[in-house]
């Protein structure tokens, strides 16, 4: 199984999606993943989201996990779903322990110092930045990285093709996650594609 350093290192944006019809899937899958972003993570904020998950799978090169996910219940449906990776708005010990313990790639929401302290307790040293922009934007994890040397980020919440770039130019930075790249509803694969293409493009 890919570590989440390793995911999180395959390209520069990881699209957060909500699929509300599992037809849907496999169409915003194809776009996404031919426009050179494979790794994609399906929120489970709706009925749809575990359906989904199982049909992305099919989906040569999609690298697929779940979001949103905020305890051992559901981290246990993601991974019967075949989540590959798990990431959760927060951090707490059950949660980090049951990811763990199932050797899951595993991506928990930090905010704060405290947030990081928890999950270098657990052993974990990469993170999601969320919400990035309420949460104080770069600035604010700027400051938050500077004690924590070896921890990495995926800054989630508010990011956009205006201000990826700057997120991207900061060292810690090795990913970000965003909604822009796979727009709720319909999709149409052709402009999804294009979307990909040039998220794929930014930071390099």
């Amino acid at each position: 199984m890919t570590d989440i350093a390793t995911l999180m290192n395959t390209s520069p944006v990881i699209p957060v999606i909500v699929i509300d019809d599992v037809a849907d899937a496999v169409p915003l899958a194809e776009g996404l993943v031919a426009g050179g972003l494979p790794v994609l993570e399906v929120t489970m904020r709706t009925p749809a989201a575990l359906d989904a998950i199982a049909a992305m799978k099919q989906v040569p090169g999609a690298i697929v996990g779940a979001g949103t996910v905020t305890n051992e219940h559901e981290l246990d449906q993601a991974l019967r779903a075949g989540s590959e990776f798990v990431v959760s708005p927060g951090l707490t010990e059950p949660l980090g322990r049951a990811a763990i313990d199932r050797n899951v790639p595993f991506l928990p929401g930090i905010a704060n110092a405290g947030d990081i302290m928890r999950g270098l307790d657990l052993g974990l040293t990469h993170f999601k930045f969320f919400p990035a922009m309420a949460a104080g934007g770069l600035p604010a994890l700027k400051a938050l990285a500077a004690p924590f040397g070896p921890c990495r980020f995926c800054p989630t919440g508010g990011i956009s093709p205006d201000n990826a770039a700057e997120w991207l130019a900061f060292d810690p930075v090795l990913c970000v996650g965003g909604s822009w790249v796979a727009p709720r509803g319909k999709p149409d694969p052709a402009a999804i594609e294009d979307l990909a293409r040039q998220a794929a493009s930014l930071g390099r």
